[in-house]
């Protein structure tokens, strides 16, 4: 072996040892494996073992104790949530996707992304929400809210959810700073380390980022055009005791499907002997052309717990998010809200009620659900013409959740498209058992420009491709 093959392979296992140290899989104090079983595990040669072994020590990484072994130094190291899971290439990693979606400039185009453009957002209704707004009290623009946030919000958020046989009181309702932190909290309030939970599989990419950082185990379900698949569904539930079922009503993220009612009332059958909390979260429900079944109107929010936002279509940059459930739930979710972000602001909510209730909010989403169809039917017609196929075809929303030519694989074409400054969505990205190679997430709206499907025609002709 020459010296530069063995400073690599001392590379290699040292990195090995400080991603596990990293992802806090090895937390202070823990006992690295025997040189001899890092040697066997990783095919090299026990010199090579102790040889990087010595050279974390000397980095004071890890501490020598004679007779015994190599320990992990303190303190905690900071989470990487990036270092926990299956090792990813950065560009089919969930939170890279979100970050050069979020950090992409005018050059960029993204029909990865999980939002409409900028144009399509209800601009018009929100500066009317603005000006009125300024006129408000005082305290509007200045004071902390209650706990529960906004009481003529609240009130119409359960007119809303009544309009799909959710049954919930404004007390029930509590406003958050977006809908990601009202799953944020449910994970407080519910999780400990190590308890399982259950996605779709494919599912909303950030459900799996989340999860990591509550140091949570996401077990995927097969999700089918109807919901997940039942019998899997309920195999996970006695594999694993789950605690939480984290899925989308409505339209789902990425498949663009929804559940249907069999499928509904055979899930709450399933947990009725169990232990398994459901959030569902409704952020895509004014995307709908008719209402899909909802998990909490069946269950009456006794073990599901309902969640949303109109970060999707009036403003990502309003931050407003809620939670329907159980009131003594409600009741102690506030007390978690006030330890981690205090009393919130008025601000938002104020914003948010003056333009839901302005009278142009039904007439933009109406035109918001005309323009999706039409990108829909554009969108899927040109990635058909070169070989690319929908998995279903979504009776609304902004996904479509697509199928690549046999033998080439997402990654690859994600790669080449970010070269030409184009930003896909990987199938793996969604995917927690990552069977879904072949597979791109389409957004409909950001798809409209020509140089998307020149540069995917392009990536698809990758050399080796046939």
């Amino acid at each position: 072996m020459s010296g530069n093959q063995r400073q690599t392979r001392i590379d290699v296992v040292m990195e090995a040892i400080r991603s596990r140290i990293a992802s806090r899989s090895y937390p202070p104090g823990t006992r690295l494996p025997s040189v001899r079983a890092q040697a066997r595990a990783m095919g090299f040669s026990v010199s090579t073992v102790v040889e990087a072994y010595e050279r974390l020590a000397a980095e004071e990484i890890v501490r020598a104790r004679p007779g015994s072994g190599f320990y992990v130094c303190g303190p905690v190291a900071p989470l990487a949530l990036s270092e926990i899971g299956p090792p990813l290439d950065r560009e089919v990693d969930p939170l890279w996707v979100s970050r050069q979606s979020l950090e992409a400039g005018a050059s960029l185009l993204k029909p990865g992304c999980g939002w409409l453009p900028a144009t399509w957002m209800y601009e018009a209704g929100m500066r009317r929400a603005l000006r009125a707004t300024a006129r408000a009290d005082a305290a509007v623009l200045s004071d902390y809210a209650t706990p529960l946030g906004s009481p003529e919000l609240r009130q119409l958020l359960a007119r809303r959810m009544a309009t799909v046989d959710i049954g919930a009181r404004p007390e029930q309702i509590m406003l958050t700073e977006s809908g990601t932190q009202a799953i944020d909290l449910i994970c407080r309030f519910l999780l400990e380390a190590g308890d399982s939970v259950l996605v779709d599989d494919p599912c909303y990419f950030n459900f799996h980022a989340l999860l990591r950082a509550h140091r949570a185990k996401a077990v995927g379900v097969p999700f089918t055009p109807n919901g997940p698949d039942v019998e899997a569904f309920g195999a996970a539930l006695r594999e694993h005791s789950p605690r939480l079922y984290i899925t989308n009503s409505g339209i789902h993220n990425p498949t663009g499907a929804t559940l249907s009612p069999a499928t509904a009332h055979r899930l709450l059958k399933l947990a009725d002997d169990t232990n398994l909390v459901i959030v569902e979260d409704d952020i895509f429900a004014d995307f709908e052309v008719g209402p899909a079944p909802r998990l909490a109107a069946f269950d009456g929010l006794s073990r599901v717990i309902h969640i949303g936002s109109f970060s999707k279509t009036i403003s990502a940059s309003l931050r407003c998010g809620y939670i329907a459930a159980r009131a003594d739930w409600i009741d102690r979710l506030a007390d978690l809200k006030i330890a981690t972000s205090f009393g919130g602001g008025q601000l938002a909510s104020a914003i948010l009620l003056s333009a839901l209730t302005d009278t142009g909010y039904r007439k933009h989403m109406e035109a918001v659900r005309i323009r999706l169809a039409e990108a829909r039917s554009e969108t899927i017609a040109r990635l058909g013409a070169i070989g690319v196929a929908p998995w279903i075809v979504p009776q609304a929303g902004m996904f479509v959740w697509c199928r690549l030519p046999q033998g080439v694989d997402a990654a690859d074409v994600a790669r080449s498209c970010l070269k030409e400054n184009v930003v896909l969505a990987p199938g793996n990205v969604f995917s927690q058992s990552s069977n879904a190679g072949s597979f791109l997430r389409f957004n409909v709206a950001q798809s409209l420009d020509g140089r998307v499907f020149d540069t995917l025609a392009r990536a698809l002709r990758l050399p080796g491709q046939p």
